[in-house]
């Protein structure tokens, strides 16, 4: 393949061309193609690539590339126009016109990949083995980037189109030298070639890393190079003896169906096992090596045994990864031996539903050599994995009508993948906005957000984000969140959270509120004490507060006695045993739970106050209100108030709901109706009594023989209400009695 592609490229031999191009197509498919060699050489003339590269023989490269691993029709047609968008503004709606949509879906998908070309540039222009700044950082970010070249395709072709491309380029690169080879070899060695490994495309892979690792370290390379090709004819002739006696051996043991073939070991590869394990390349002992390949586990243990018994096995090279498979499950057994001339050789030694496992599925080696497995990997795992498997049409589709339906299955929308202008990669869930990037970012961008840019153009703030956009944060400089992010119905926050931090900031503030409500308050009775120098802290531990915030935030709840409060200012030893009965009205000092046990969600220590329109009380449903600068009002959820409050502003309502335990009274409005008569009012008067609330207001009315009565009782909880209903219910004279 390579040796057809050089040859076209540089002699310009059409004939030669068109059937590389064209191989294994039906008739109708090769016009297509004829037409579309046409339509690119017209459209492209001498046109450059940024490389130096004329469009036109990359298109023919990276077409033939394509043709290699017997894509279909649609594939190398695209490779032949990938660039005639950049050319001609409407060129993906002529492609359309004259070679259909789906070759212009598969041109507009490399289009749009090529955009991502100068971030991916930023990131991998660090050489990360000279230990620049926090490579592990830049490694994380690159692995957002082969994540979002996945995530900005819905078929798997534009990929596979878009590596080889790069390949291509790198083949021009290594016939004519240029300085930014270099930048691009960095580039591919830590996002192409992990790509191509990852999706099986194991031709490219291996070329884009030799190339690659040609450009970065020319001289390692060479001498490497030279070390194989001094002794190329000697190894294959090495291999084939080898070949030849394990295939005899293994026949003899009656094991005649093996597989048995030598594995070709890359430059790259040596360079890296040499790297890895600080060896130099007489140690590297698969540079001669097999792979067997039998039926089933025991002719994998016998065959172990045979070529043990051929030569020296070699001490702690030996892993049994059948018996004790690789985490990712992947099985095989690995030992390396060497012969009596004193030469190495690696065998591998595996089924045939081992071999697939490692060649297709979740175990091939991509995870091992990689690296560690990333937390929260295993659903994109999953997706490789069933990426690599579709690759297998390569041997099996012969008519691919249902291409495009199949791989769409493969888009991986569940995330998407934007940019800061830096170049830093962010992942958000699929249907984020600008404000949830800002938050994602950094907690204090999302609370000074103020505006967006995406590519440039201004955008409104719920505009929902796609893969491959670069955002702009427009802010303040000082600041917070709005209280419309929070209108579901505005669609400005997608994410739980950066809704929780929006929330988090207007429960801050309302305590901030508090405080300073509460501060103010003991500043002044300071001042009436005669003690504006009184050391706080110590005061508040005076009181039994574990900290000053405490004692603020309880004079802001109206919480705190002021006698006491005074009394312990001067240094008194004041009780509330020592004052006078009308003074002895501290309330209780709540918990954390809130007002009366109510509970906040996902905050504690705020100003709650029961709504005198509905005057809740446990266990009603209710709901929380965020007030300007009086904290939490408490209604219950079927008040009218809170209703028309809801609807005017959605983003200011909060989950509450009664604590496990709930503390004190709580207000209620009874009304009754009945037939006026004298005594009627101390009869009623009298079941308040015996069923001890205490009456804080009272309001009558008699008109033409009827009573109207309203009274406003402290209850514990609504059972005792209810119990009162039904004794005010039975005197005499009462038509109705109800809850207001």
């Amino acid at each position: 393949m390579v040796s057809v592609v050089h040859s076209v490229a540089a002699h310009g031999d059409s004939e030669q061309f068109l059937a590389a191009l064209t191989a294994n197509l039906p008739e109708a498919d090769v016009r297509r193609l004829r037409d579309a060699v046409d339509f690119a050489a017209q459209i492209y003339g001498n046109s450059l690539l940024g490389s130096g590269e004329g469009i036109w023989p990359h298109a023919l490269g990276m077409a033939v590339i394509i043709a290699g691993l017997r894509l279909d029709a649609d594939s190398r047609i695209a490779a032949l126009l990938f660039a005639v968008p950049a050319q001609d503004e409407h060129g993906v709606a002529h492609i359309e016109e004259r070679f259909g949509k789906a070759v212009a879906s598969l041109v507009y998908g490399i289009f749009r990949l090529n955009r991502l070309r100068p971030i991916a540039k930023g990131f991998v222009a660090v050489d990360l083995e000279a230990g620049e700044s926090n490579p592990a950082e830049i490694r994380a970010q690159v692995e957002v980037l082969r994540k979002m070249l996945l995530a900005m395709v819905e078929d798997i072709r534009v990929l596979l189109l878009r590596l080889a491309s790069r390949t291509q380029t790198l083949r021009h690169y290594a016939a004519n030298p240029d300085d930014l080879r270099v930048q691009v070899a960095r580039e591919t060695l830590e996002l192409y070639s992990p790509l191509a490994n990852r999706l099986g495309v194991w031709e490219l892979k291996w070329e884009l890393e030799d190339l690659s690792f040609r450009f970065i370290h020319p001289d390692i390379y060479k001498t490497i190079a030279k070390q194989l090709d001094e002794k190329r004819s000697e190894r294959e002739a090495f291999i084939a003896d080898a070949v030849a006696r394990v295939r005899a051996e293994l026949a003899e043991a009656g094991i005649a169906q093996a597989e048995i073939y030598g594995r070709p070991k890359h430059i790259y590869s040596i360079w890296n096992k040499m790297r890895k394990k600080g060896v130099g390349f007489a140690e590297v002992y698969d540079v001669r090596a097999l792979r067997i390949i039998v039926d089933d586990v025991k002719d994998c243990y016998t065959a172990l045994g045979i070529v043990h018994n051929l030569w020296t096995p070699i001490s702690k090279e030996f892993d049994d990864y059948i018996s004790k498979p690789k985490g990712n499950n992947y099985r095989s057994l690995h030992t390396a031996v060497e012969c009596p001339d004193g030469r190495s050789l690696e065998i591998q030694i595996r089924t045939w539903d081992m071999h697939k496992h490692a060649e297709l599925g979740v175990a091939a080696h991509w995870r091992y050599k990689e690296g560690a497995k990333a937390p929260g990997a295993d659903a994109y795992d999953e997706k490789i994995a069933w990426l690599r498997q579709l690759l297998t049409w390569k041997n099996e589709v012969a008519d691919s009508s249902d291409w495009v339906n199949h791989y769409k299955q493969a888009a991986l929308d569940e995330t998407i993948y934007v940019m800061t202008p830096q170049g830093r990669v962010v992942d958000l869930p699929s249907g984020s906005t600008a404000v949830d990037f800002a938050y994602r970012v950094h907690t204090d961008l999302g609370h000074r957000c103020r505006g967006a840019k995406i590519n440039g153009q201004l955008i409104p703030l719920n505009t929902p984000l796609e893969t491959g956009q670069q955002v702009e944060v427009l802010t303040a400089k000082q600041g917070g969140p709005s209280r419309d992010w929070l209108n579901p119905a505005l669609g400005y926050i997608h994410t739980k959270s950066a809704r929780v931090k929006v929330r988090a900031w207007f429960a801050n503030l309302a305590l901030e509120e508090t405080l300073a409500e509460g501060r103010a308050l003991v500043a002044k009775e300071l001042q009436r004490a005669g003690q504006t120098g009184a050391n706080i802290d110590e005061l508040a531990r005076r009181l039994e507060f574990a900290k000053a915030d405490d004692l603020y935030i309880a004079a802001a709840r109206g919480e705190l006695n002021l006698r006491l409060f005074q009394a312990a200012a001067r240094g008194e030893a004041a009780t509330e045993a020592q004052l006078p009965d009308e003074v002895q009205t501290r309330a209780p000092r709540k918990h954390s739970e809130g007002n009366q046990g109510i509970l906040i969600v996902g905050v504690d220590k705020l100003l709650t106050q029961l709504a005198r329109c509905c005057k809740p009380a446990p266990p009603d449903e209710i709901h929380g209100f965020i007030t300007r600068g009086k904290g939490i009002s408490i209604h219950r959820a079927d008040c009218p108030n809170f209703a028309n409050l809801a609807a005017l502003h959605p983003e200011r309502v909060i989950e509450t709901d009664w604590g496990s335990e709930t503390t004190g009274t709580f207000a209620c409005d009874i009304v009754v109706d009945a037939h006026d008569r004298q005594g009627l009012l101390r009869d009623i008067s009298e079941i308040f009594t015996r069923e001890k609330l205490n009456v804080v207001g009272v309001n009558t009315q008699s008109r033409q023989g009827n009573a109207h009565m309203s009274f406003t009782v402290e209850i514990v909880n609504l059972r005792q209400l209810q119990r009162t209903l039904g004794l005010i219910h039975e005197v005499e004279g009462v038509v109705g009695v109800r809850r207001a």
